[in-house]
């Protein structure tokens, strides 16, 4: 601002002189701050840009990176780590992803050039295995904190948190063997995501153990419910008499195609998701889940973040939680015969 005539104007708005606005905008000592205050109050209100040497740096700002909230778990961890964040005295900065919208390269930019003290990153790139971590490094050297939920690699040094994929795969496939199913397929999103690979390769053993198939039906889909509608009409054509989800929306489009294909839900398929997002315990019938310990993850996600954000040095230790077979009404005991039999059966 070298203009005699807005530095006049400054000066006349502020009520002071312009050696006064001089000195505030070339960041020379000698100003009260409550003169300082007021000269900067002036800019604003004459619609001038602050140089960027005075432009307030956003205290306690923390971004929340997530993806597309059409899945509801994805609103239930953004809503437990804003609640946490604005607990801990921080301000939560909510960026949320959509297909060919703002990603999450994107979103960074934004959240440095605010100066965040922190971000945390829910089932991000650092998730996908064909992703390169380099832009996770550039925050490192660049000495921002962040945390990651849903997803780990060894080549990002930073701590991150997940449910216990190989625990969830038992507990639903052990809770079908001892239904009587022995055909027990799995409709699960694209390999390329660390927690799906986690899934098949648990569901693998976990199928290989309870019911002595070591080639169990996978199903590779979206994680959407026409995604899982196709993965089901699939597996119920391959006869299972169960199939395990690796998200709730896929269980929803499982059993779009069960029913469009006449079955009983759980008299002639059983469905287990994945998630316990909420509203599952009011669809039809109410959807058997593993419940991912959502308010357990956020408390050690904020957590962390707090102690680097306050000093503590970064570290690549992923800490996994139990997660929780929810039993509902679309289990049930295996038919005598598989599905594929039943399916000209009209829906009842």
């Amino acid at each position: 601002m070298s203009s005699r005539t807005r530095l006049t104007d400054v000066a006349d708005q502020a009520g002071v002189s312009t050696a006064t606005v001089s000195r505030v905008l070339n960041g020379r000592p000698g100003v009260a701050e409550s003169t300082r205050r007021d000269v900067l109050a002036a800019l604003d209100v004459l619609g001038y840009e602050r140089p960027s040497s005075l432009r307030q740096r956003a205290a306690g700002l923390v971004g929340l990176v997530v993806p597309e909230l059409s899945n509801p778990v994805f609103p239930a961890f953004a809503q437990q780590i804003e609640t946490l964040l604005s607990s801990a005295g921080f301000t939560p900065l909510l960026c949320t992803q959509s297909p060919g919208g703002t990603t999450e390269d994107d979103y960074v930019e934004m959240l440095l050039d605010r100066g965040v003290d922190g971000i945390i990153f829910v089932s991000g790139r650092h998730a996908d295995t064909t992703a390169a971590p380099s832009r996770y490094q550039r925050l490192l050297d660049q000495r921002v904190p962040f945390v990651l939920i849903n997803g780990t690699n060894p080549a990002i040094a930073a701590p991150s948190f997940a449910t216990d994929d190989a625990d969830a795969m038992d507990l639903a496939v052990r809770h079908l063997a001892s239904q009587g199913h022995r055909r027990i397929g799995l409709a699960v999103g694209p390999d390329r995501f660390v927690p799906v690979i986690r899934k098949i390769d648990a569901f693998k053993d976990a199928t290989e153990e309870f019911v002595d198939d070591a080639k169990p039906p996978i199903v590779r889909t979206i994680f959407t419910v026409e995604g899982g509608r196709a993965a089901g009409m699939e597996l119920i054509d391959d006869g299972c008499t169960a199939i395990v989800c690796a998200s709730d929306m896929i269980a929803l489009g499982v059993v779009r195609a069960a029913q469009s294909a006449g079955l009983r839900i759980p008299n002639d398929i059983s469905i287990v998701g994945y998630d316990d997002s909420p509203l599952m315990a009011f669809t039809d019938p109410p959807l058997t889940t593993v419940r991912q310990p959502v308010t357990g993850i956020c408390q050690a996600a904020v957590s962390s973040l707090g102690a680097m954000i306050n000093g503590s040095a970064p570290t690549s230790t992923e800490l996994t939680f139990v997660p929780e077979l929810v039993v509902r009404r679309s289990t049930g005991a295996a038919p005598a015969e598989p599905p594929k039999a039943a399916a000209s059966r009209p829906a009842s």
